[in-house]
C-alpha cells in the first residue's frame, strides 16, 4: 500500500513542473489599420457627431457620448438605444434599436 502511495505522489509531483512554462514578454498590440482609415459621416449622421472625417472608433465613442449626454438608453433594457429625431435618421426612422443593430446601421452611413 505504502508504495502505491509513493507512485502517486511521483506522478503528481512531475506534472506540477512540468506546467510551469516561462513568462513571455508583453507585446503592445499594434492597431488595425482599417479601423483608423478617416471616414466621411453622412449629412444625418454628421448632425449627431459633427460633419468632419474620423476614424470608425470615434465615431462609436462620440455616439456613445450623444447617447449618455441626452439619456437615450433604455432604462430597463439597458442593450436597448432610444431614437431622438436625430437618431431617428441615423437609425432608418426605428423608434428603438439593440447597441448592435446601431453599429450595422451607422455603418451605412459611413464613407
Amino acid at each position: 500500500m505504502a508504495t502505491k502511495k509513493k507512485a502517486a505522489s511521483k506522478k503528481t509531483a512531475s506534472k506540477k513542473t512540468a506546467s510551469k512554462k516561462p513568462a513571455k514578454a508583453k507585446v503592445k498590440r499594434k492597431p488595425n489599420a482599417a479601423f483608423m482609415k478617416p471616414m466621411t459621416p453622412s449629412a444625418s449622421l454628421g448632425a449627431v457627431i459633427g460633419a468632419g472625417a474620423m476614424p470608425r472608433t470615434e465615431v462609436t465613442k462620440k455616439i456613445w457620448a450623444y447617447i449618455k449626454k441626452n439619456k437615450l438608453q433604455d432604462a430597463k433594457n439597458r442593450r436597448m438605444i432610444n431614437a431622438d429625431d436625430k437618431l431617428k435618421d441615423v437609425f432608418g426612422g426605428k423608434k428603438q434599436v439593440s447597441m448592435f443593430e446601431m453599429t450595422k446601421l451607422v455603418s451605412k452611413h459611413l464613407k
